[in-house]
């Protein structure tokens, strides 16, 4: 019998969730996702070395901060860089999680990153650019998909958000399935008697089904796994990002994988858009999704200035 993750292919379009170029060369996926804690495991990787001087030395400013910032940047294009020359898809690159609440610093960010890529000779047909999915980020998501950018939005937890991105036109989102678990597991709620029942894998099934019944072509990529038991429940998403671990156990494993999310058919015109003042209200109402939204923001920058100290100490 083929592997679990084999089966899993052809049912979802598998990716990579990690910067480890040895872990993507081993699983071929379609595309690999990065964000700043992943780029801060992968610096501490001895063959990532060369990148990181790479990096170091094409770093441009007028005083340390501004060397420290650039080299950030252009280290994430070199790890994407080396990461599409194993996968035939895209790579993810996050904007900076602490212009989360900007939107014209997200546009500016995003703008730069797709610069440094188009300087190393990759086009925009390979990149989708990871934005937060505050009012702000996807507001900017919205006019970087006009300009022909695509983007990845991530910290996803509430129906609100998943709405608002489809409606403002987002190629893909990424709902997080695991931290959605880890939330209700804190707050008194019992371990799910199965898959199916985990709260993260009810959210992205429902997300899932609202896009396929109003046609919004929005990709819907689950994301934030604990185990392969989530992943597997959610067969048949388009896309699903899934890390090394797990991605191996799913490779070593040979029981039948059945498709989860079934497309009924039923149509329905979308509902009125949300504007601003009722996508804070209904994301507010949901209470886990506010707190891991916030969560995860201070998580990904307290980790992108981790990194950033690590380039400054190499700068000195």
């Amino acid at each position: 019998m083929t592997s679990q993750l084999e089966q899993l292919r052809t049912l979802s379009a598998v990716v990579a969730d990690t910067g480890d170029i040895e872990a993507i060369a081993r699983f071929h996926p379609l595309d690999a996702t990065t964000n700043p804690s992943l780029l801060l495991k992968a610096a501490s990787i001895p063959a990532y070395s060369p990148l990181i001087d790479s990096a170091l030395a094409q770093a441009r400013g007028s005083d340390l901060a501004e060397r420290v910032a650039d080299a950030s940047d252009v280290l994430a294009v070199t790890i994407g860089t080396e990461i599409l020359k194993l996968i035939p898809g895209r790579v993810s690159t996050e904007v900076d999680a602490r212009l989360s609440f900007d939107t014209d610093a997200t546009l500016a960010k995003a703008r730069k990153l797709v610069a440094l890529y188009e300087k190393a000779g990759i086009g925009r047909e390979r990149l989708l650019i990871k934005t937060a999915s505050t009012w702000e980020g996807i507001r900017a998501a919205e006019q970087l998909e006009r300009e022909g950018i695509n983007c990845n939005l991530t910290l996803l937890f509430s129906f609100a958000q998943a709405v608002a991105c489809a409606e403002a036109g987002v190629f893909l989102i990424s709902p997080f399935v695991g931290r959605i678990l880890d939330w209700h597991l804190a707050n008194g709620g019992e371990k799910p008697a199965t898959p199916q029942d985990d709260p993260g894998v009810q959210s992205v099934t429902r997300i899932w089904h609202h896009y396929k019944r109003h046609g919004f072509n929005t990709v819907v990529m689950g994301a934030s796994f604990r185990n392969t038991g989530q992943v597997l429940a959610l067969a048949g998403c388009d896309r699903l990002t899934i890390s090394p671990e797990l991605l191996a156990e799913l490779a070593a494993s040979e029981g039948g994988v059945p498709r989860a999310l079934n497309d009924t058919g039923d149509r329905a015109p979308a509902p009125a858009a949300l504007d601003e003042a009722a996508f804070r209200w209904q994301h507010n109402e949901d209470a886990m999704a506010n707190d891991k939204l916030a969560d995860g923001i201070r998580r990904f920058a307290a980790d992108q200035r981790k990194l950033e100290a690590l380039l400054a100490d190499r700068l000195r």
